[in-house]
C-alpha cells in the first residue's frame, strides 16, 4: 500500500494510530502555542501599584509575588494606563525647554531683586 501511494509506512501507522485515537484521519487544527503571561490579575495589580507606584519599575518587579522583569512590569503599566516616571532635568544650554521650564520659577522668585 505504502508503495502504491509512494509514503512511507511511517505514515500509515501515524494515521491508523490517529483514526483509533480520534475516530479521525483529519489533522489536528493548527493551535499556535499561547503566552504564559506573568500578570493575570490586573486587580490585584492595580493595587499593587497603587502602594508601590513610588518606586522604579526594577523595585516594583524585585516586589512583585512571582519572578519578573522590569520589561513586563513596564508594558503592564501601559496597559492600565499609567506614565513612567517624569523626572524634571534642564535641557542642554540653548535648547528651547530650559526656558519652558525655567518661566515658572522666574516668576514666583525675581532673580534681578537682590536680598541683603
Amino acid at each position: 500500500m505504502s508503495q502504491l501511494f509512494r509514503i512511507s509506512r511511517n505514515t500509515i501507522d501515524l494515521w491508523l494510530k490517529r483514526k483509533a485515537e480520534t475516530g479521525d484521519y483529519q489533522p489536528r487544527p493548527n493551535q499556535p502555542p499561547g503566552n504564559d503571561h506573568q500578570i493575570t490579575d490586573w486587580h490585584k495589580f492595580r493595587e499593587f501599584v497603587k502602594v508601590h507606584g513610588d518606586k522604579t519599575q526594577g523595585e516594583m518587579a524585585k516586589l512583585w509575588d512571582s519572578p519578573i522583569s522590569q520589561r513586563t512590569i513596564s508594558r503592564a503599566l501601559k496597559k492600565i494606563g499609567f506614565t513612567r516616571k517624569k523626572n524634571l532635568w534642564l535641557p542642554r544650554k540653548g535648547s528651547k525647554g530650559k526656558t519652558r521650564i525655567l518661566e515658572p520659577i522666574n516668576s514666583s522668585f525675581p532673580l534681578n531683586q537682590w536680598f541683603i
